[in-house]
């Protein structure tokens, strides 16, 4: 499976960004896919993901309310929509996938990453 992600950029506090992740290859294996980001300094952390048959979905307790994710099964497709950014937020996003239901807040438990995408929120 591989993994694209796009959307990054900079903006300002209060602003929104939609990241989109494209996933290729053995697709039909996935379960969860999710978003990790990484602040300069900090240790790569969970975001949100998405069951990917049904929907459902998780979130870090910084980023509920303001970040929704949602996928398209038909393209392939992973989002996170955000809302209210904050400077807080700034950070390399990743997107990954996994294959069975363990763990899906867990970096380790992935098995397939995106590249990143950077996201810088100026106050």
């Amino acid at each position: 499976v591989q993994l694209q992600a796009s959307g990054g950029g900079l903006v300002q506090a209060g602003d929104s960004l939609r990241l989109s992740c494209a996933a290729s290859g053995r697709t039909f294996s996935t379960y969860y896919m999710g978003w990790f980001r990484q602040a300069p300094g900090k240790e790569r952390e969970f975001v949100a993901a998405i069951k990917w048959s049904g929907g459902s979905t998780l979130y870090q307790g910084s980023v509920k309310g303001r970040f929704t994710i949602s996928r398209d099964n038909a393209k392939n497709a992973l989002y996170l929509q955000m809302n209210s950014l904050k400077p807080e937020d700034t950070a390399v996003y990743y997107c990954a996938s996994k294959t069975d239901q363990y763990g899906p807040m867990y970096g380790p438990m992935y098995d397939y990453w995106g590249q990143g995408t950077q996201v810088t929120v100026s106050s």
